[in-house]
């Protein structure tokens, strides 16, 4: 497995994404509102065919191409791992029919897909759903609320997870494909300190069928966990490519930047700091690369993986970023600064996709089943 370095095609590739997340991608960034779907960034992605790479590429691919993306522009990043996330249960588990009619949309940037799991009452205890599959007739009324689902609302479908059995825990939840347009399904943003789209939906005996089920009913735990397997490992690849620009800005200002009679990187203080931020980053981006290794040969032990991947990487990140900015002063916490953009965008990374306290869960209950 190649774990420990990347062969030069991997290289090159990485050196291409990072340039064109600064050159081509950065511009459309800057030009979308705040808080709200980027449909420009997103059309972006699919036109350089960056969306149907995610599809067709293992989990170390994945992770290459969300660090890659993350240092040069966060945004871009970002809304292809939501095209991703939401995607994902379509691809690994729709009909011949589901995959017919949003793939194509999707891999082409004209479709928004989001990953609606999420409830006020379970964020990281994603057993603890709430929301209602009511049987009627031949199908269900979804009835209740999502939260913090990025996309939302403005995505065109979502992937929506629902209690189809009232008897258990894991047991009896179903995936659905929900498009936006179902009667009795609203949705509103809400602000957030980091700003890509995330918001509410309500649903309101909105009508869905067999047609809609994503793999088997009263199985959609198991839908929601196969994807977040996979995308675990790559939030870390996310978390390290923060920590990777945040490490260049730092050498870069404490090599430049003169204090106390010499450049900053002269002072013992600061040269042993950047060299902790860059031994734990590559500590981080080597983790994660053997989970996504782990993950594409299917070895044993890949949720353990996934979750220590997660858990390191984006803890590691938000310590490189915050040193980064205690390195640089005032000047990183001043609006529109690259730092400040990035000490908003890293915090994120320990609560979603199970947060940093679950994935300790997960590892110890690995280690000692």
């Amino acid at each position: 497995m190649p774990v420990f370095s990347l062969d030069p095609v991997q290289t090159a590739w990485c050196a291409e994404l990072r340039a064109l997340a600064g050159e081509r991608l950065r511009p459309l960034a800057d030009s979308g509102e705040p808080g709200r779907v980027n449909r420009s960034l997103i059309a972006a992605l699919g036109e350089h065919g960056l969306l149907a790479r995610m599809f067709t590429s293992g989990a170390l691919d994945l992770c290459l191409l969300r660090e890659s993306l993350a240092h040069g522009c966060t945004e871009a990043e970002t809304a292809l791992a939501l095209q991703g996330l939401g995607t994902c249960p379509v691809v690994r588990a729709g009909t011949a029919d589901q995959r017919a009619r949003w793939l194509p949309e999707v891999t082409a940037g004209r479709a928004v897909a989001a990953f609606a799991l999420s409830e006020p009452g379970a964020g990281s205890d994603a057993a603890a759903l709430a929301l209602r599959a009511v049987p009627d007739g031949d199908g269900w009324l979804l009835t209740g609320e999502k939260s913090w689902i990025s996309n939302a609302p403005d995505a065109d479908f979502y992937t929506v997870f629902a209690r189809t059995d009232g008897g258990g825990r894991a047991r009896g939840i179903t995936a659905f494909l929900v498009p936006a347009d179902r009667p009795g399904l609203t949705g509103r943003p809400i602000e957030m300190l980091s700003p890509h789209p995330i918001g509410a939906l309500s649903f309101d005996a909105v009508p869905v069928t067999g047609e809609d089920v994503l793999g088997e009913v009263d199985g959609g735990f198991r839908v929601a966990m196969d994807t977040l397997n996979l995308f675990r490992p790559s939030v870390g690849a996310f978390a390290v490519g923060m920590a990777a620009a945040a490490l260049d800005a730092a050498l870069e200002h404490t090599a430049s930047r003169h204090a106390f009679g010499g450049p900053l990187k002269d002072l013992q203080s600061v040269a042993h700091q950047v060299a902790e931020m860059a031994t734990r980053t590559e500590a981080a981006r080597l983790l994660v690369y053997a989970a996504a290794a782990a993950y594409d040969a299917g070895a044993p032990g890949v949720p353990r993986r996934a979750a220590m991947a997660k858990l390191y990487a984006t803890e590691t990140a938000q310590y490189v970023v915050d040193a980064a900015v205690q390195l640089h002063g005032a000047r990183a916490l001043q609006r529109g600064h690259p730092l400040e953009h990035l000490y908003r965008e890293v915090r994120a990374t320990r609560i979603y996709e199970g947060a940093t306290e679950v994935q300790r869960t997960i590892i110890a209950k690995e280690l000692y089943g």
